[in-house]
């Protein structure tokens, strides 16, 4: 069976199609009479949200065939959509599969229960652990006379506490698993907690960040089980964890940011299966490889692209949309270098020196500072004396001074850095060329990158008019001559921002990723990136090196934009891959926007004011965590020699909950002061600028994810005010309004999936509901959009973009992008319902 078009069968119109699809359209736009020759866009003034209401009530009807958002905009009138339905040839539905084996029986209240307690108690040994050996370390480091002895005592225990974090996750999937098969494991047993300890050791590995582009990480894959050939390069931070069911070829590249996990969370249990990437292969960036899936050796697999269970890329071939379609462009595009062994030997050896002999000692001495050095100097300061006295009231006003000293003065440090030493690294580097991997280049290339997408100074400054001025700082040419006040949003990152550029007027939402380094297995090349005048980005947003696309073109939402065929220009582009739709209509358009120069000003003033109320807030809010990690800091300090090294693991524990519950009060607070309810406004509005100042008060969600996989994300969801059923699995999901979502029971929210319950469309915004029903299931790296509601039993595919307004009815399996039903495909995901 071919998965990639996903066929369905629908009936033929009948005659009087054209005369219900009228009606239909009538009631949705508020239209008396609806020509059959008038533009949906041009004409009656409709939008991808009316029209995804148009899909919704057509598919309502049994006398109508279905319609997807792609016919629409492929056929925006009644009479050219009812000739194209009938001239689409009928598929036969897929013959009915055999009865499936009796589905797996769901965990019982105890169960589920009772494995949160297991993975509670797991947590605690495993800080226990830590704290015992950080304690011995510390102690014996502390025994040591002089600068000198104390550094060299530092280098060994970091070499052991390297050893120990390489190999304990490595001796543990052993110990516990042996070799990964494929199958099944239910979800909340016994076996689910094997998985999940494997799953967080080996994912959640302090080293992670030294491996991403590294020979290590090889090494790292090999040791777990995987079968890796020579010169693999891999970029993407989410490490896979059936290792055993993963194999990829000598040479293959993958790209950062996409997935291949080898397992995904469906109705009740864990599904693993068999990963294999061929020979000199390439994934490009933000992608997603299902289980079951194969690409042949020479294959490509374009960016922002996904491959779904059961599909295979036949050698040699270049594949790209959602699910994968056959493709005539080439993601590779960078000839190879001479990289031999010995070099990438050598660059891994750097990369353990440096972690042994600067990051561990510096690690341990900043340690040492906030615990020693930082009371000593209060009497310098008029702060009293240097005693830890927590029954003391002058005490808790030092470390309120201190605490604000030493955060801003980080802070200011950090930004000192970030526009200063990568512009200076960056005098190495020139576009256009070919380098090779694992020289200083290289390393001058990495550190750029990290530098530059830190992310505080972008959630600062984002959704502001600072955020131009920032930006041109770390070195983006992006204009400032048509300031809107929201020309990026909190979160874009790039390769090299000194070779990213956009036209006057541009504006982009959340998720940007600039692709302006290309890989091989052995090379990278530097190019630069315009985008133009008056585009919009929406959200996650993959933007590489040769676009075409030029000025005044909306992207929208996780679209695939392309690099062949013209320049487009004046259109917009949706999905993946893209189609052109309306760069925009009318209906988009009567939102409250300012109808003067003079109004503009002053509104832009307003939100300006606005947003520098809620930058002052973040900064300060994020202050007052640092205080209280101070206080726990100085507490440890305070109580060691009475409990010793098992303090360690209280500490932990305690950092965890504190900061948990400190960002969801301050969730909550923000919420509570301002409610939220669906809105649809300009961005000129205060309704909008309050929205802003929330995604701020949002930004820490990443405290939360290490309860993923845990029945405590659920309770840390209820907290945050989403409506959660029974026993929901969440292995890595985003909610952003959380107090607009509803999820009913036995949900299942892959990792990557993102619900989101907003959208900026140029200079409006627009925000609504969102109600995922019982038993439902989002694939990995999925996006809900607003409006959604997702019937009981359905399901959404990997990488899918389920768009604004659409309503999923029960028991069906969506995918693509846009998401239509899948009748097909239905058992590769949906599995036993």
């Amino acid at each position: 069976m071919d998965l990639t078009e996903y066929p369905t069968a629908r009936p033929g119109p009948a005659p009087d199609t054209e005369e219900a699809f009228a009606q239909v359209m009538a009631d949705v736009t508020g239209q008396e009479n609806v020509s059959v020759d008038s533009n949906f866009f041009a004409d009656l003034g409709a939008n991808s949200l009316v029209m995804a209401q148009f899909c919704a009530r057509v598919r309502k009807r049994a006398d109508l065939p279905t319609v997807s958002i792609k016919d629409i905009y492929r056929n925006p009138t009644i009479a050219s959509l009812v000739s194209a339905l009938a001239e689409t040839e009928e598929v036969p539905a897929e013959a009915p599969a055999p009865a499936p084996a009796e589905p797996p029986k769901r965990a019982s209240r105890l169960e589920y229960f009772g494995c949160g307690i297991l993975q509670l108690l797991i947590f605690f040994a495993y800080s226990y652990l830590v704290a015992q050996v950080l304690g011995v370390g510390t102690d014996w480091i502390l025994a040591g006379t002089g600068l000198l002895h104390y550094y060299l005592r530092a280098v060994v225990f970091g070499a052991v506490v390297l050893a120990v974090l390489c190999t304990l996750p490595i001796a543990l999937k052993w110990i516990l698993v042996g070799r990964w098969k494929p199958g099944e494991i239910r979800l909340w047993s016994l076996g689910y907690v094997r998985f999940w300890v494997v799953k967080t050791l080996v994912q959640r590995n302090l080293l992670v960040p030294l491996f991403v582009g590294s020979p290590l990480y090889s090494l790292y894959l090999r040791a777990l089980g995987a079968k890796i050939g020579k010169g693999v390069t891999i970029f993407s931070r989410f490490v896979p964890v059936c290792t055993d069911l993963l194999t990829i070829g000598e040479g293959a590249v993958i790209c950062k940011d996409t997935y291949f996990t080898t397992y995904r969370a469906q109705d009740g249990v864990i599904r693993t299966g068999p990963v294999s990437i061929g020979a000199n292969s390439y994934v490009g960036e933000m992608s997603v490889i299902d289980i079951e899936t194969r690409l042949g050796a020479n294959a490509q697999l374009g960016h922002a692209s996904s491959l779904h269970a059961g599909q295979t890329v036949p050698e040699g071939q270049s594949w790209h949309g959602v699910p994968a379609v056959p493709a005539d462009v080439h993601y590779r595009r960078v000839e190879p270098r001479a990289c031999g062994s010995v070099r990438r030997a050598l660059f891994a050896v750097r990369q353990t020196l440096t972690a042994v002999l600067l990051l561990a000692p510096v690690v341990l001495g900043l340690l040492g500072f906030m615990l020693n050095t930082l009371p000593e100097l209060s009497p310098a300061m008029g702060l009293g004396t240097a005693v830890l006295d927590f029954a003391d009231p002058q005490f808790y006003w030092k470390a309120f001074v201190v605490s604000f000293i030493l955060y801003f003065g980080l802070r200011l440090t950090g930004f000192l850095i970030v526009t200063f030493v990568p512009r200076l690294l960056n005098l190495a580097l020139k576009p256009g060329e070919v380098y090779r991997l694992y020289t200083f280049r290289y390393t001058a290339h990495r550190a750029i990158r990290i530098l530059t997408n830190l992310r505080f100074f972008k959630t600062l400054f984002g959704d502001s008019s600072a955020i131009v001025n920032y930006l041109r700082l770390v070195g983006c040419k992006v204009s400032g001559k048509e300031q809107t006040g929201s020309n990026f949003g909190l979160d874009e990152k790039y390769e090299n921002p000194y070779l990213f550029s956009s036209g006057a007027g541009t504006m982009v939402a959340d998720g940007l990723s600039v692709v302006n380094a290309e890989y091989t297995n052995t090379s990278f090349r530097l190019s630069r990136v315009h985008v133009g005048a008056r585009n919009f980005l929406g959200n996650h947003v993959l933007y590489p090196a040769g676009a075409k696309t030029g000025d005044n073109c909306l992207l929208a939402t996780k679209v695939l934009v392309p690099l062949d065929g013209p320049v487009r220009e004046d259109v917009g582009l949706l999905g993946s891959p893209s189609f052109e739709i309306p760069r925009s209509v009318e209906r988009d358009s009567q939102f409250d926007h300012p109808k003067t120069p003079e109004e503009f000003r002053r509104r832009l003033a307003a939100k300006t004011r606005h947003n520098v109320g809620g930058m002052l807030l973040y900064a300060v809010s994020h202050w007052l965590f640092f205080y209280g990690l101070l206080l726990l800091t100085w507490a440890s300090d305070v109580y060691y020699d009475l409990i010793g090294p098992p303090l360690f693991a209280i500490d932990t524990a305690a950092m965890l909950l504190y900061g948990m519950l400190y960002f969801i009060a301050l969730e909550r607070i923000t919420v509570f002061i301002r409610p939220m309810h669906p809105v649809s406004c300009s961005i000129y509005d205060r309704r909008f600028w309050r929205q802003e100042r929330f995604w701020k008060a949002a930004a820490a969600n990443a405290i939360y994810r290490s309860l993923d996989g845990t029945p405590f994300k659920r309770t840390v969801w209820r907290l945050l005010g989403v409506k959660v059923g029974k026993r929901l699995f969440d292995d890595g999901a985003l909610i952003i309004e959380k107090t607009l979502v509803r999820l009913g029971d036995n949900v299942t929210l892959n990792i990557g999936s993102v619900v989101q319950c907003h959208s900026q469309e140029d200079g409006g915004y627009k925000m609504d509901r969102i109600a995922i029903g019982s038993r439902c299931v989002v694939g990995t790296g999925a996006l809900v959009h607003y409006g959604v509601t997702m019937g009981d039993g359905s399901s959404l595919a990997p990488h899918s973009f389920l768009m604004k307004g659409t309503e999923v009815p029960d028991r069906e399996h969506w995918g693509g992008n846009p998401a239509h039903e899948v009748r097909a495909g239905r058992r590769q995901l949906a599995g036993k319902s």
